[in-house]
């Protein structure tokens, strides 16, 4: 099983590099963050998205997730639905019944903070008791996307840490952690790559930033445990594409035949 998140910045300026991705890689999930379009202004060369149930969730402009599951791996068609706390629609859930297992996913994008960090907060409380009460109904979780929070000091570039700006804050970490544990969440990135100083996923879009890898840590793809424990890689691909964010590609080995995941 594959899952693949990429925040894209704005996905009609990158439908080529999309697709090109998809073909690829073949991912069994594909979540888009900052598609900034409104379903019913794609263009159908990206809309449809061949062998994909596909579900696009986004407003003029700004913010908005994308979720696609591929035919074949489900077994039907998903139920995709948005949460309470949905604000600039920036989450979309997939209830998956796949060969893979039975398992919900979700595309999310934190807002920022930076304009509006109460909201940034008041999202992140949200999306905890969330996945707590899922995790705690038995269902497996994967929550895929631009979380916009870098966990700890080594997911920031030494040259980039300033516990005083908008992902580095110590509240925000605090309710990172927050998340982790009250779902039984794994980093999977960070799990996989345990030392790896150099693993970021956004660079700011100036000075060369991502030549040189000066970046941040801010795209996940995070696990319960039974899928964790499945997690082969999760690394992220500087080299793909032309968004400031890399996508995040999470390969997973196949369950057990007539099982699904614990």
């Amino acid at each position: 099983m594959k899952i693949v998140t990429w925040n894209v910045n704005g996905v009609r300026a990158r439908g080529a590099e999309v697709a090109a991705l998809i073909e690829r890689e073949r991912p069994d999930v594909l979540c888009l963050q900052e598609i900034k379009v409104a379903p019913d202004h794609l263009p159908k060369e990206i809309g449809v998205v061949p062998g994909y149930f596909c579900t696009w969730h986004g407003m003029k402009g700004y913010s908005g997730v994308a979720l696609h599951v591929r035919e074949g791996f489900a077994k039907a068609c998903p139920i995709v639905t948005h949460p309470s706390f949905d604000h600039e629609t920036r989450i979309a859930v997939a209830e998956i019944d796949s060969v893979a297992g039975a398992f919900s996913v979700a595309s999310i994008y934190v807002p920022n903070g930076g304009k509006d960090f109460p909201a940034k907060i008041r999202f992140l409380e949200a999306l905890t008791a969330w996945a707590a009460a899922t995790r705690a109904a038995g269902r497996e979780l994967v929550l895929c996307g631009d979380m916009n929070v870098a966990r700890t000091e080594i997911d920031v570039h030494p040259r980039e840490r300033n516990p005083r700006l908008p992902g580095q804050l110590p509240e925000e970490r605090a309710l990172f952690a927050g998340l982790l544990d009250a779902a039984g969440l794994h980093d999977l990135g960070r799990e996989r790559d345990p030392a790896n100083e150099e693993m970021y996923s956004w660079w700011a879009p100036w000075r060369n930033m991502r030549q040189r890898n000066i970046g941040w840590r801010l795209d996940y793809v995070l696990a319960t445990d039974g899928l964790a424990a499945r997690n082969a890689a999760c690394p992220a691909l500087r080299e793909v594409g032309t968004s400031d964010h890399a996508p995040v590609i999470a390969t997973f080995a196949d369950a057990p035949a007539g099982s699904v995941p614990a």
